[in-house]
């Protein structure tokens, strides 16, 4: 549960160690809007995908299923400033499926905290493997983190890949490069 009073007597904190004037009137509602902008971009801590990979679909063949680029917004845990990109799902279901805007909310629900790409990418897949006791899975993500673009070594357009196999991916190089191709 988000503390919406300490964040902001933080916001106002901030501002007037920045040398603003928290009166303002341009930034008079400012420390509110950041309560309720955290509670939103934050509302992944604690939670888990459980809930909406629950819904699931029998199936007759277990052929690979992928949900592409599927946009997203995270939070650096280094710089709490975002990453944002898209995720791709590819799974091989063990007899049922889940709905396909269920996976675009498990990626929404592992992003919505401070987090680690490589982080997300592996719970992303754990929640795959686990909640919808596939036979296998691959996350590929690609993001762009602010925190390379607008400070330190101001790099705009570079993109971050990370990726993680579970199950017969692992296993599998076909079909792992099945999934690269499909997706480009």
């Amino acid at each position: 549960m988000v503390d919406k009073e300490k964040i902001r007597q933080g916001a106002k904190l901030i501002l007037e160690a920045i040398g603003e004037d928290v009166n303002r009137e341009g930034l008079l509602e400012t420390p509110d809007r950041m309560a309720r902008m955290y509670e939103e971009i934050f509302s992944g801590i604690g939670q888990t995908a459980e809930e909406v990979l629950s819904k699931t679909f029998e199936v007759e063949n277990n052929d690979l299923v992928i949900e592409k680029d599927i946009t997203f917004f995270s939070m650096c845990e280094h710089h709490l400033v975002p990453f944002y990109g898209k995720a791709h799902i590819a799974y091989i279901p063990n007899g049922r499926v889940a709905g396909l805007s269920k996976l675009a909310r498990c990626v929404e629900i592992y992003g919505k905290k401070p987090q680690l790409q490589e982080r997300l990418t592996t719970e992303i897949a754990d929640a795959v493997m686990k909640y919808l006791d596939a036979e296998g899975v691959m996350v590929i993500i690609e993001a762009e983190h602010m925190c390379m673009t607008m400070r330190g070594v101001k790099k705009p357009g570079t993109k971050t890949v990370t990726t993680t196999y579970k199950g017969v991916f692992k296993e599998n190089a076909d079909l792992r490069r099945e999934v690269i191709s499909l997706i480009k």
